[in-house]
C-alpha cells in the first residue's frame, strides 16, 4: 500500500519516518519542495500518478502568535490544503489521518479532560484555523481519522524541551508559567500510534476524532523543571510565574488535558507517561549531540 505523509520535515514527520523504517508498506515522504498541498491540482496528481491509499497529514502552520497577524497563510495552510487532501483521498477511495490540536478548546476554561464530543472552542488564528480543517475533512466525506494533540516535543526541529535545555543552560534564573497545565507529548509516541493504527489497518469501520497525548497532567513550569532534573542543569533558579507576565496576542488553554480513552478502547493504544518519554527523548539527543 501506498502512504503519502505530507509535512514530513517537521517534529511529527520526522518520527514517522523513523517508525516507517521497516514497514512492508510504500511511504512516501514529501514536505513542500516535494508537493505544495495548497496546490489542488498538484496533490490530486501526487494521489493519483501513486496511487496512494492512506495520507498522514503532518504539515501545518503552528506559530500561534505569528497566525494572528499571518491570518491568510494559517487558513490556507491548515484549511484550505487540508481540504486539498481529503478531497483527493476521497476521490481515490483512501483514508486521511491528520494531526489536529488541543487548541480547537481552547476558549474553554475546562478542569476535567477534552472529549472528543465535547463543542469545539477555538481560541486564536491558530485554533480557528485548525477547527476550520477538521471541518473540511468532515464535510469531505473522506475517510479520516483526526487526531488532536498537544505540546508536541521531539529530536527534530525547535520545540519546548529544546529550547528550556539551552535555556537552563544559559541562564542563572529562568521564569516560567505555572497556570497553563496539559500533556507533554513526545512525537515518537504520536507516530508510533498512528503507524500500529496505519499499518494493522484497524482504521477500517473506525472513521471519527481521537485524542492523544502522553498520560499524565503538569504545567510549563513543572516541565521545564522535569526537564532540567533529567538534563543535570542544577545551576539555574527555575521559577514559576503567571502568564501574564509574558503578554503573547493569544489567550493559551489554560487547561490543556485531553481525554485519550475513545483512542485507548478503539486502537488499543498503549500510552506511555509523560516523564518516562520525556527520560527517552532526551537520551536521543545526548546520543545525536555525541
Amino acid at each position: 500500500m501506498n502512504i503519502l505523509v505530507t509535512g514530513a520535515n517537521g517534529q511529527l514527520g520526522n518520527e514517522m519516518r523513523v517508525v516507517a523504517r521497516n514497514s512492508a508498506d510504500n511511504y512516501i515522504f514529501t514536505d513542500v519542495a516535494e508537493l505544495d498541498i495548497t496546490d489542488a491540482a498538484a496533490v490530486e496528481k501526487m494521489v493519483t500518478d501513486n496511487d496512494v491509499k492512506v495520507i498522514v497529514n503532518c504539515a501545518a502552520y503552528t506559530n500561534v502568535d505569528k497566525a494572528e497577524d499571518d491570518r491568510e497563510f494559517a487558513e490556507l495552510l491548515n484549511a484550505r490544503a487540508v481540504e486539498n487532501l481529503a478531497q483527493a483521498i476521497r476521490r481515490n477511495d483512501g483514508l486521511l489521518v491528520h494531526v489536529s490540536t488541543d487548541y480547537v478548546f481552547g476558549g474553554t476554561k475546562n478542569n476535567t479532560p477534552c472529549r472528543e464530543d465535547e463543542p469545539a472552542n477555538p481560541t486564536g488564528v491558530y485554533g480557528v484555523t485548525k477547527l476550520h480543517g477538521e471541518q473540511a475533512i468532515i464535510a469531505s466525506g473522506c475517510h479520516h481519522i483526526i487526531i488532536r494533540t498537544a505540546w508536541l516535543y521531539s529530536e527534530f526541529g525547535k520545540n519546548f524541551l529544546k529550547t528550556m535545555l539551552d535555556l537552563t543552560t544559559t541562564k542563572p534564573q529562568l521564569k516560567v508559567v505555572f497556570d497553563q497545565v496539559g500533556s507533554p507529548t513526545y512525537a515518537y509516541d504520536l507516530a508510533l500510534a498512528i503507524f500500529d493504527i496505519v499499518e494493522n489497518r484497524k482504521y477500517v469501520d473506525n472513521d471519527g476524532i481521537y485524542h492523544y497525548s502522553n498520560e499524565g497532567v503538569c504545567s510549563w513550569f513543572d516541565f521545564t523543571k522535569m526537564i532540567a532534573e533529567y538534563a543535570g542543569h542544577t545551576g539555574c533558579d527555575i521559577q514559576p510565574c503567571h502568564s501574564d507576565e509574558f503578554p503573547s496576542k493569544v489567550v493559551r488553554p489554560s487547561y490543556s488535558v485531553l481525554d485519550k480513552t475513545k483512542i485507548k478502547k478503539t486502537f488499543g493504544v498503549a500510552v506511555p507517561y509523560w516523564t518516562d518519554s520525556l527520560r527517552v527523548c532526551m537520551t536521543n539527543l545526548k546520543t545525536i549531540s555525541k
